[in-house]
Parts: C-alpha cells; sequence; structure tokens
C-alpha cells in the first residue's frame, strides 16, 4: 500500500478503506471513553453528597494518592504512558474535587450548569 505525498487526495483506495476503518474505531473507543466518564462523574456526586451529608472534606489526598499509583500500574501493565495516566486522572480528580466543593456549598449551587 502506497499513498502520494502530494496531498491531493490521491490515496490508494486500500490506504483509503484502511484509514476509514481505524477511524472507525478510534470514534467508537472515544464513545466508549465519554460514556464510562459520566458513569463514573455519576458515582463521584453520589460521593459527594455522601461526604457533604456528614461534613467530610471534599478532597481525600490520601485516596487520591493510591488511585495515583494504581492507574499508574495500570498504565504500565497496558503499555500506556504513566505520566499520560496520572496527568488524566489528575484532570478528573481536580474536576470531582470541584463538583464535591458546589455540592457542599448547598444545593443552590450543586445545581447550577457548572456543576455538571
Amino acid at each position: 500500500m502506497t499513498t502520494s505525498n502530494t496531498g491531493t487526495g490521491d490515496v490508494d483506495p486500500a490506504v483509503r478503506a484502511e484509514l476509514s476503518r481505524l477511524r472507525d474505531s478510534i470514534d467508537n473507543i472515544d464513545a466508549a471513553v465519554v460514556h464510562m466518564l459520566a458513569e463514573r462523574f455519576k458515582a463521584t456526586q453520589q460521593v459527594g453528597h455522601l461526604k457533604a451529608a456528614h461534613q467530610l472534606p471534599p478532597a481525600d489526598p490520601a485516596r487520591e494518592a493510591r488511585q495515583i499509583a494504581r492507574l499508574r500500574g495500570l498504565a504500565e501493565d497496558a503499555k500506556l504512558d504513566p505520566a499520560f495516566a496520572e496527568k488524566f486522572l489528575n484532570f478528573i480528580i481536580a474536576e470531582v474535587i470541584r463538583h464535591h466543593e458546589r455540592i457542599a456549598e448547598g444545593p443552590a449551587a450543586a445545581d447550577s450548569p457548572a456543576a455538571g
């Protein structure tokens, strides 16, 4: 399979078909990731309400450290860059903490669109 470097779209049909197949797979994986994140945030919202009801702090640094170590190990096993996995989890954790803080502020803050 060869391609042209002219950028004119003069691509071998077999290459174009393989590219399309791979992109379809990526699109399906992206959809699954979004749905998994939605489920994760549903669970973390419940955690936020439980924490708020019992006056627990929005963040739990010890659990976060355990989760990061755990995810780094999973990433290594999956041949994914552990540093990338840690950055990704840190981004999610920061958003979860933000949600928990808003929930702890009370119903008006938790129900606002920014609480997502």
